[in-house]
């Protein structure tokens, strides 16, 4: 139910389209129906003392409610209460839309192995949120894994009214895109799964006539699957220009996580968007040693930001862009507006009299972004 209330934002530091800007919201039916200039504080607003006051993020890729549900290895922790978890968490860090992550085709055959689990998690997801017992708004981003032996059967338990705002095609076949270096593999899953040299042989020539039986077919049907949700298109990981000219003849417009200098020119030409993960630019560079976020930032190659694996770094993200770029407004559009634009949510992601009333108060204390206020349609939810 939206507040009935008006609601007003006031002597704050407004992150607007462009440009930066002294002034108020004034929020009704979980609208935004005005915006001022100044700092004044009319009777009945709240001050934000010249907080930074935004649009609420937009994650559209985040692998955080699987570290909710498994905690440690080899628990399941109560699906309910790791959703609600979840869903609190981001919203304690300022985002106010997520797109979660959850992967399709499995491999249940091999040593190796991992089992469905989207279906079944999503509807539990969905349960919750028609239940009023979610903060903030979800939608389902569908990893459709190519190399898998059970893609088919688990998109065909999805339909349209499930809220599939993504379908992104995944790629780990060993040798290349993310798994090229098939030495940084072998050391992970020796570690994770006790393989033997032998064993490690076995599973990657397994994976690759995986690839040869079904790569094709499945990724014409998750296509195909995406059309039926009516979801976007995404890429993973490309790492080189053919890779993303196979992309732009599929009709994808956002690529995720591009590997390479190369793969990320290449998406520009072909006017695909760039989404890096935020842990790279904090970090300086990327945990499996593929292109630097900071990288593609200099030259103008990144436009959206995602969290991935750490909900915190999304604000923090857009605010070293920010201080990178020298313009607030413009890293502030890569985890506000340019996700909105890149998944066709046009009524959210940017202050602007009837959009939704989705935003956050931000403080930067001691370098770090501290997330005063968050409103999701008009009503408070941290």
């Amino acid at each position: 139910m939206l507040p009935t209330a008006e609601t007003v934002l006031a002597n704050a530091t407004l992150v607007l389209p462009g440009e930066i800007r002294v002034g108020s919201v004034r929020i009704a039916g979980g609208r935004i129906d005005a915006i001022d200039t100044g700092a004044a504080v009319p009777a009945g607003a709240l001050d934000c003392g010249a907080d930074l006051v935004m649009p609420g993020l937009i994650e559209l890729h985040t692998d955080n409610l699987e570290r909710h549900i498994q905690p440690r290895p080899a628990v399941d922790w109560p699906h309910a209460s790791a959703i609600i978890a979840h869903d609190a968490e981001l919203a304690g860090v300022g985002i106010t839309t997520v797109f979660d992550a959850m992967r399709v085709g499995s491999v249940p055959s091999r040593k190796a192995r991992y089992r469905p689990y989207a279906r079944g998690l999503a509807s539990e997801l969905l349960e919750l949120r028609a239940g009023g017992a979610l903060r903030i708004s979800h939608f389902l981003h569908l990893r459709a894994e190519i190399c898998s032996e059970t893609l088919p059967e688990e998109m065909a338990a999805f339909g349209p009214e499930d809220r599939v705002g993504i379908v992104s095609l995944m790629d780990h076949t060993p040798g290349q895109r993310q798994f090229r270096d098939e030495a940084r593999l072998k050391a992970y899953l020796m570690g994770k799964n006790n393989f033997t040299e032998a064993e490690f042989r076995d599973h990657v020539a397994a994976l690759k006539d995986l690839r040869a039986q079904n790569g094709a077919r499945h990724e014409v049907l998750a296509l195909a699957e995406a059309r039926r949700f009516g979801a976007i298109l995404a890429s993973h990981d490309d790492t080189t220009a053919a890779h993303v000219a196979v992309s732009a003849g599929q009709g994808i417009r956002l690529a995720e996580f591009p590997t390479t200098l190369e793969a990320a020119e290449a998406c520009r030409a072909e006017g695909i968007a760039v989404m890096m993960g935020a842990p790279n630019l904090i970090r300086g560079g990327s945990h499996s040693g593929n292109v630097a976020a900071a990288d593609l930032a200099g030259p103008g190659l990144l436009d959206i930001l995602s969290s991935d694996y750490v909900p915190s770094a999304l604000l923090m993200g857009a605010l070293r862009l920010g201080d990178l770029w020298g313009d607030l407004a413009r890293g502030i559009a890569t985890v506000t507006q340019a996700p909105a634009d890149a998944v066709g949510l046009a009524d959210r992601g940017r202050i602007a009299p009837g959009a939704r009333a989705d935003l956050i108060r931000v403080a930067r204390i001691g370098g770090a972004p501290v997330v005063r206020g968050a409103w999701v349609q008009g009503a408070r939810v941290a």
